[in-house]
């Protein structure tokens, strides 16, 4: 099922509604639902290859304690922070300044990732430092999604829940 847009994010506290989670697609949600992103936010950065490392490091940690908690949505949550991590760092590869669309996201799609009808910027030359930070959360990310406790839960609670 789609990720749930209409949901009052700034009341609902997913730790204790898990049923309200959704999946989604990619990283829809990261920075929306809590509990979780306030726990997992403060330890995102990809500046350099060392900050990356540290902070795929310390989420994926952070993910490893929602699975051994039995807390999928937070699980999920720090995948898609690790996940996020991979796609910003190439979007500054790619992109210097990090501005991959030209113009404004429509007020309707505020929150939402995509193009949305804007035309892609020009590449800059390829950004070396964060092509390897990316590198590194795209190594932690492939480890998360395929790590056999996230796979058995995110089953079971898509069974349970239908989504």
């Amino acid at each position: 099922m789609p990720f749930d847009y209409t949901l009052d994010f700034k009341t609902t506290d997913f730790r204790q509604h898990p049923e309200l989670y959704r999946v989604g697609k990619g990283e829809q949600g990261v920075l929306l639902v809590e509990p979780y992103k306030s726990e997992i936010l403060p330890y995102w950065r990809f500046r350099t290859p060392e900050v990356a490392r540290e902070s795929s490091e310390q989420i994926y940690q952070l993910f490893l304690n929602y699975l051994k908690a039995h807390d999928f949505v937070g699980a999920d949550m720090a995948r898609k922070f690790i996940q996020m991590g991979f796609t910003r760092a190439r979007r500054y590869a790619n992109h210097r300044g990090g501005k991959k669309y030209d113009g404004p996201v429509p007020a309707d799609k505020k929150g939402q990732s995509g193009a949305h009808g804007r035309e892609e910027l020009p590449r800059s030359p390829e950004d070396p430092e964060k092509a390897a930070a990316a590198a590194i959360f795209k190594q932690k990310w492939d480890e998360a999604k395929r790590h056999p406790d996230y796979v058995q839960q995110r089953a079971e609670f898509e069974a349970r829940y239908g989504k």
